[in-house]
């Protein structure tokens, strides 16, 4: 494909809307906050329908360039190159000049998704079932009414058990390691010392390191296996009715 047919490709592409890929050899140079060149080199090119502009190496995840959502891009014959811009003036001018020199492909695509990204099994939404049935956890736990804000943030899940001692519990939902049980114990510390009572710490989490647990064990602690599955929505095994009532402390 030559530089004025890749031209009429990126320009319809702009003009219907649609996504465009452009893979080529090309200088790249930014002028805005900074200023900035990039030599040749085969890259990817990702032009969004809402004026996102990216340019990829072949290797790691991010961009080595890229204009956010709002960007104007344009085209132009430069020379012996094909020149698309991005620039945007707010909230200051920036602009991006990619020059190709050579082109491997031009591609362009209508895409329809609006679908938004739905996060399940998050810590706050584990935290929160749980506390629909605390005893999946220990038979006589109550849920009270707020968490404990902490100095340096607060404990997932607060309670009483069945001897009326006050629980911190805190919920990971990956392997926990020693930074897990460090906070926890910050958390249990704090809290005794504020409440000047003895508190208990359970730490739930599918698993735990050997190193954690020995940390644990050492800080009297406590770990419970948190046994769930994510779907289309998060569910913890064993979990069974609504509690009824919330007491504070």
């Amino acid at each position: 494909m030559n530089f004025s047919e890749a031209k009429k490709e990126i320009d319809s592409a702009l003009n219907q809307g649609k996504l465009c890929l452009v893979v080529g050899n090309c200088k790249v140079r930014y002028d805005g906050r900074a200023a900035s060149k990039l030599s040749e080199g085969d890259r990817l090119l990702v032009i969004k329908p809402d004026g996102t502009f990216l340019v990829h190496q072949k290797s790691k995840m991010n961009a080595i360039n890229y204009q956010g959502p709002g960007a104007d891009v344009t085209t132009d014959l430069d020379g012996d190159a094909l020149r698309v811009r991005a620039e945007r003036r707010k909230p200051m001018k920036e602009v991006i000049d990619v020059f190709f020199h050579s082109l491997q492909s031009v591609q362009s695509f209508v895409m329809s998704d609006d679908s938004n990204l739905k996060l399940f099994g998050s810590e706050r939404e584990l935290a929160d079932l749980l506390l629909d049935d605390l005893h999946v956890l220990e038979k006589g736990l109550k849920p009270l009414n707020k968490e404990a804000d902490l100095r340096k943030g607060f404990a997932d899940i607060m309670a009483r058990d069945s001897s009326g001692r006050l629980v911190a519990i805190e919920v990971k939902r990956r392997e926990a390691g020693l930074d897990a049980v460090t906070q926890l114990a910050r958390y249990v510390k704090e809290l005794s010392q504020r409440k000047d009572e003895k508190v208990r710490g359970i730490l739930c989490a599918p698993r735990i390191t050997d190193n954690a647990k020995t940390m644990l064990e050492k800080d009297g602690l406590e770990f419970i296996k948190l046994d769930y599955e994510v779907s289309d929505k998060a569910e913890i095994k064993g979990l069974e009715k609504k509690q009824k009532s919330l007491e504070g402390y």
